[in-house]
């Protein structure tokens, strides 16, 4: 039964991921495909920890770790993207 439940929530996380691609291509605005990348980040996340759980392993965690922090790092860099122009700046002298 446990194992149901975790084949249907890695099922359900699959559709969201599904959906929030969707967003991704038709979105309205850039701010809106932006979250949408977010979302299937964390998806993502759920889905490998939900892997783990499903095969007993401790192995994923690492990735999820890693997976966790490559989603927020991209987010903030095309935020500042969106917002700037630029994601690195750099100061010249004239």
């Amino acid at each position: 039964m446990f194992d149901l439940l975790l084949k249907l929530s890695m099922f359900l996380l699959t559709v969201s991921i599904v959906i929030a691609l969707y967003r991704v291509i038709k979105g309205p605005s850039l701010p809106d495909r932006i979250l949408a990348l977010d979302s299937i980040g964390y998806n993502v996340i759920g889905i490998v920890a939900v892997l783990s759980i499903l095969l007993n392993s401790h192995a994923y965690l690492e990735t999820i770790l890693l997976i966790g922090i490559l989603a927020f790092l991209s987010t903030v860099a095309l935020c500042k993207f969106l917002e700037r122009g630029v994601v690195v700046e750099r100061k010249r002298n004239h």
